[in-house]
């Protein structure tokens, strides 16, 4: 398998002795069906041990795998009709967001994303997926875009972060992403939002005030990129795998905390194993939650997508009488 990770090396390793295994058969004309056979099924029950058991840090380098399909992957598999447009008609075109109008099986959308680099010129170009102001300018105004004519949003997120950078300081880096999250909660559309690798900080949130966010089943969110994360806690940005862990960054633990709604599987071996696969899995999803958001008015779509986020983060206050009185709450015991 090009590009595995370290945790993927026991599947590579036997891959190649099958492969030798093929090649030795047909080269002196032995029949080693029978012994295929039974590597293949070593081999599938390994597979399926190794991905039940992925770690979160093991997840965080799944997300962030230089083959994951990027947004503009997506959408050409996704939607028809994909008419990407540019420019943020104040500064420039920020080619770390991509979007345009697209179908949907023939409905209208609007569709946003970020955008990663293929190889490394495109990555520089593309700031490797950081937005400046105004890549986040760009996509409000194709979202407001939206809005006018009624036509559903979907954003695509995947970012380590906005960039970080002078230049989108000097440009108005906290106010753009202040300004999109003012503008998204009150759209009169439908809004979906799909984490689709990494979704970090507020570059990723700046685009994922949606009435429904999904995330693929081996995506990343969090409030801080776990490099980030390491470097404020231990000074040292390699233990990004230690502040992984303790992050709840998997789409399995924001499930179980509400933050969103879906998780949306993957290929055995991650979205990079399979583009197609992957994007019949996300469109699946769009539609289904685009038929629920489809009978809503303008205003119960605000206020459904104000009741999702205002209820993250509940907790409860306990009642007078439970309550431990002072001198037992100062005890040292």
């Amino acid at each position: 398998m090009a590009g595995e990770l370290p945790f993927e090396t026991p599947l590579a390793e036997m891959r190649k002795k099958i492969m030798e295994l093929q090649q030795f058969g047909a080269e002196k004309g032995i029949d080693f069906s029978e012994e295929i056979a039974r590597l293949e099924e070593r081999y599938r029950l390994l597979e399926d041990e190794i991905y039940a058991n992925i770690t979160p840090s093991q997840k965080m380098h799944l997300a962030r795998h230089h083959g994951r399909p990027t947004s503009l992957d997506l959408m050409n598999l996704i939607f028809d009709d994909f008419l990407e447009l540019h420019g943020d008609r104040l500064f420039g075109d920020d080619l770390a967001v991509v979007g345009g109008l697209a179908k949907l099986d023939g409905q209208p959308v609007t569709v946003i994303g970020q955008q990663r680099g293929k190889d490394t010129k495109d990555n520089i170009a593309r700031f490797f997926g950081s937005a400046h102001p105004e890549g986040f300018r760009k996509a409000l105004r194709l979202m407001q875009q939206a809005d006018k004519f009624r036509r559903p949003i979907i954003t695509f997120i995947d970012t380590k972060g906005a960039y970080p950078g002078n230049t989108a300081e000097e440009r108005g880096q906290s106010e753009a992403i202040a300004r999109n999250l003012l503008e998204m909660s009150k759209l009169r559309v439908p809004v979906i939002c799909v984490v689709i690798g990494e979704g970090g900080s507020g570059g990723a949130l700046a685009m994922a005030v949606g009435n429904r966010v999904l995330m693929l089943e081996h995506a990343i969110y969090s409030v801080i990129s776990p490099n980030g994360a390491a470097s404020i806690l231990w000074k040292d940005a390699t233990k990004a795998d230690k502040a992984a862990e303790a992050m709840k960054i998997t789409a399995a633990d924001l499930l179980a905390m509400e933050v969103v709604e879906e998780i949306v599987p993957e290929p055995k071996g991650g979205a990079h194993a399979d583009y197609e696969a992957t994007a019949g899995h996300i469109k699946e999803a769009i539609i289904r939650h685009l038929q629920e958001l489809s009978v809503m008015d303008a205003d119960e779509l605000r206020e459904d997508r104000y009741l999702k986020f205002r209820k993250i983060g509940e907790y409860a206050e306990a009642r007078e009488e439970e309550a431990l009185p002072e001198e037992a709450a100062l005890s040292p015991e």
